[in-house]
């Protein structure tokens, strides 16, 4: 839970015990626990944190103690911006990613 309030700065709603955690998130709640059975402990699906400047949020978590996985890059030229993207992880090893698209010119 620290990780995400602390760290990345996303507003804590509620905790419900012994292993349940909720945050806002972008207009969405984001429910964190621990798997409850066998059949729900899967590798988890990425989530992507869209942000007006990446280089500014990357250079802040870096210096926070976010461990990327690779620098910010470009994975998509579109018509008139480019997609970049900075892989991260959580402190359970969940991958994570900040987003953001930027317009050429």
């Amino acid at each position: 839970m620290n990780f995400y309030r602390d760290k990345i700065g996303l507003k804590h709603l509620f905790t419900v015990p012994p292993n349940m955690a909720f945050f806002e998130c972008g207009g969405i709640r984001l429910m964190l626990s621990i798997p409850e059975k066998k059949e729900f402990d899967h590798p988890a699906s990425i989530i992507y944190f869209e942000v007006d400047n990446l280089k500014e949020v990357y250079e802040s978590f870096s210096g926070m103690g976010i461990h990327f996985d690779q620098e910010p890059a470009i994975v998509a030229r579109m018509e008139s911006s480019d997609l970049w993207m900075a892989f991260f992880r959580d402190s359970e090893n969940n991958p994570l990613c900040i987003t953001s698209e930027v317009k050429r010119g």
